[in-house]
């Protein structure tokens, strides 16, 4: 997979792409990212990237003519057929899709992603409706600039690259999978209880299950009982519901989506009914 990210501060992404699984994905190979400086596509000898914005305003406007020419240089397919030839070219924007795990496995299967940095009070708009195919936003709240989303969409969806994580299954227990491997939109308790405990199950769309280590009792908080007793079936029961119950502590609106067995609905009953 190839990634080029286009930004006015390419030194910033010195840090959060040379450390852990997106570092050892570049050395593997698996993928590989380029820092694009927009500033390199400038014509003046000020390298001027933003203006004024038409009609008035407070802030400035990134220019459309440099990131045009930055991303054509790429040589991609044009914008109606890349979604067919694997590629995608991204606006990091407040205004855009929020970005989760979903989006993040279908980005994954990409081959070549372009993935462009706002920065100032926004954009000009030809950018997001005429040279982007998508625009998208990691949260409901504003950041300086696109450099940090940016950072965490490679990061989301680089360790979804075969490859990259050396145990593959433990990407389909994580918190918001909910990937076909169980089959079908609704999980059976059977499709689930036919894995190990101590495996995956899919997470189903939920959030995690709690996860112990050793010491076994830690200034007086214990692991629960179940996880040291051996009995496979009982610690995947216990895994499952704590899921629930952390899912409708933490983010109950998963449930709208969530691929649930007739056991889970069950213990959510139960859980919601005290």
């Amino acid at each position: 997979m190839e990634v080029h990210i286009i930004t006015i501060f390419p030194d910033f992404f010195r840090g959060p792409l040379d450390y852990g699984i997106v570092r050892r994905a570049r050395e593997a190979g698996l993928v590989k990212i380029e820092i694009r400086d927009l500033r390199a596509f400038t014509r003046d000898r000020h390298r001027t990237v933003d203006d004024r914005p038409f009609g008035g305003g407070e802030g400035m406007v990134l220019k459309p003519e440099p990131i045009f020419e930055s991303v054509e240089a790429l040589n991609l397919a044009p914008r109606e057929e890349r979604a067919n030839a694997k590629q995608s070219v991204v606006l990091l924007s407040a205004q855009g899709k929020r970005f989760d795990q979903k989006l993040a496995s279908e980005i994954a299967g990409l081959e070549r992603l372009v993935l462009i940095c706002g920065r100032y009070e926004g954009v000009d708009e030809r950018v997001g409706t005429s040279l982007a195919d998508r625009e998208i936003s990691i949260g409901d709240y504003v950041l300086s600039g696109g450099e940090l989303g940016a950072a965490v969409i490679v990061d989301t969806i680089t360790r979804l690259i075969p490859g990259a994580v050396g145990n593959e299954a433990s990407t389909r227990q994580e918190s918001f999978f909910a990937g076909p491997e169980l089959g079908g939109n609704e999980l059976s308790d059977k499709s689930v209880r036919s894995t190990r405990a101590d495996s995956t199950c899919g997470s189903g769309g939920l959030l995690d299950y709690p996860h112990y280590t050793r010491q076994a009792e830690f200034r007086g908080m214990k692991v629960p009982e179940v996880l040291v007793n051996g009995n496979h079936e009982e610690i995947r029961r216990w895994r499952r519901r704590s899921a629930l119950e952390k899912t409708l502590r933490n983010r109950p609106d998963l449930f709208d989506e969530a691929r649930l067995t007739e056991s889970d609905r069950e213990w959510r009953s139960e859980i919601e009914g005290g």
